[in-house]
């Protein structure tokens, strides 16, 4: 049994070279919610350095809420704005002699995504167009991935080790109790039963079928770095491999 583990990147963190050490892929800001070109360039050389898959992390144009404000635009302008972040990116990512393997939206773009057709296939034209082979990664089970499928891409059902669930199998929104789990062994026993069970306990105490092809780890909590490393020990421990 193998599993990928992915942490979003570039965002200010301060632990970023460290986390980079623990994860297989990185999912890098593209300038939008956080980072700019420098810290785009450091980033994907350290992900070079440690044999990190290098993903773009495309935000709505909302820098000053951190990706996180609800957002209502046409299509063809969520497309453009993809296209333009994904572009620059993988500008940087050539240049450093790298490839680019794959997109995941930030924030709000990404939870509106995994409830908006509309809003999800636009994202997913804009992979298409630049490069059909990216893979994306998308809420598992959600219409993201439905969207990657009918764009013609690959999608990665992405699970997350520190976010509460809904019966539904989508997140518990950050403004709600429940949101974030902060005990480190709930976090652990979530991940666990997530990869090695395909399931995880919602909220309300229901069982939810998930499949899971990657797991999120948040590179920005007070305890990210400690967390990363208790993880990947307890798959290892477990005999479950990380790779991309």
């Amino acid at each position: 049994m193998q599993i990928d583990l992915n942490a979003d990147l570039g965002e200010g963190a301060g632990s970023d070279e460290a986390l980079l050490a623990l994860v297989s892929s990185a999912n890098i800001a593209c300038g939008w919610h956080a980072g700019d070109a420098k810290t785009m360039q450091q980033c994907v050389r350290w992900a070079i350095r440690h044999g990190v898959a290098i993903g773009a992390h495309p935000s709505f144009p909302d820098r000053e809420n951190f990706g996180r404000s609800t957002m209502h635009l046409p299509p063809d302008e969520i497309t453009a704005g993809v296209l333009y972040q994904i572009g620059a990116l993988a500008a940087i990512v050539k240049a450093e002699g790298g490839t680019l393997a794959h997109v995941k939206p930030h924030g709000q773009l990404y939870n509106q995504a995994a409830k908006e057709p509309e809003l999800a296939a636009a994202i997913c034209e804009a992979v298409r167009r630049f490069d059909p082979s990216l893979k994306f990664f998308g809420l598992a089970g959600s219409g993201m991935i439905d969207a990657a499928r009918k764009a013609g891409l690959t999608p990665v059902e992405e699970v997350f080790a520190d976010r509460g669930y809904q019966p539904d199998g989508s997140l518990v929104p950050r403004s709600q109790p429940g949101a974030l789990i902060e005990d480190e062994a709930q976090s652990l026993a979530q991940t666990l039963s997530l990869v090695r069970d395909h399931q995880v306990t919602a909220i309300d105490g229901s069982i939810v079928a998930v499949n899971a092809q990657t797991v999120c780890l948040h590179g920005d909590g007070a305890h990210a770095l400690a967390f990363a490393k208790r993880i990947r020990e307890r798959l290892l421990e477990e005999g479950i491999a990380v790779h991309a």
